[in-house]
């Protein structure tokens, strides 16, 4: 064999390496690219649903906070209906006049005057028949609004130690008090309507608003 007949074996051989190295270096690189497009597009998915669970989240985070604001906005309008509610009663109970005012200013005072010793306040056969409480009891202050004194004075007149004492701001009724007995009763139209005010206010909110 001649010496360009091994020279041409061997170029011959080379590139036949050189060629399968080419063609394995393709494939190689084939499978690497092919290998980063499915990882770019799992995380390009992870991604997107990261994306999906963070918008989720937002949305329902906006949606909580809608209705907790819409919660509270129909809360202070329910409060300022009721309060508007409460503030038209209490006009109407400063309103009232002639016999109801009488009416209901002698229950209240009455009532107040059952929280003193019998020497304070009417015995009940002295209701009954008009005739003044037997006198030796303790002096007891009356307080009441001041439109209402003429009207609080002139049912004091049936009450041995009782006196018109000054002015209470309040819608009607009395305060009654006496110092030597330590008792203090607050039977104003004030008191009465908040008692009544808070064991109706459920009910009261329920007829409102029809709950």
């Amino acid at each position: 064999m001649s010496l360009d007949t091994v020279v041409e074996d061997i170029r011959e051989e080379a590139r036949a390496r050189a060629e399968d190295i080419r063609d394995e270096g393709e494939a190689r690189a084939e499978e690497i690219e092919s290998a980063a497009e499915a990882d770019a597009d799992e995380t390009l998915e992870n991604a997107e649903q990261e994306i999906e669970r963070e918008t989720e989240q937002l949305r329902e985070q906006r949606l909580s906070s809608a209705k907790l604001e819409a919660k509270q906005k129909r809360l202070e309008a329910r409060r300022d209906v009721l309060g508007d509610v409460r503030e038209q009663v209490e006009d109407e109970l400063a309103a009232l006049e002639g016999d109801t005012r009488e009416e209901l200013t002698r229950e209240l005072l009455e009532a107040a005057s059952t929280e003193f010793d019998d020497s304070e306040a009417l015995g009940a056969s002295d209701r009954s028949s008009g005739q003044s409480p037997q006198e030796g009891g303790d002096d007891v202050s009356v307080y009441g609004r001041a439109d209402d004194r003429e009207l609080i004075e002139s049912i004091l007149d049936d009450y041995d130690g009782y006196e018109y004492a000054g002015e209470r701001d309040c819608l009607g009724g009395v305060v009654v008090e006496s110092d030597q007995s330590r008792v203090r009763v607050n039977n104003t139209f004030d008191s009465v309507l908040e008692d009544v005010w808070e064991d109706n206010l459920r009910e009261i909110s329920n007829q409102l608003f029809e709950q």
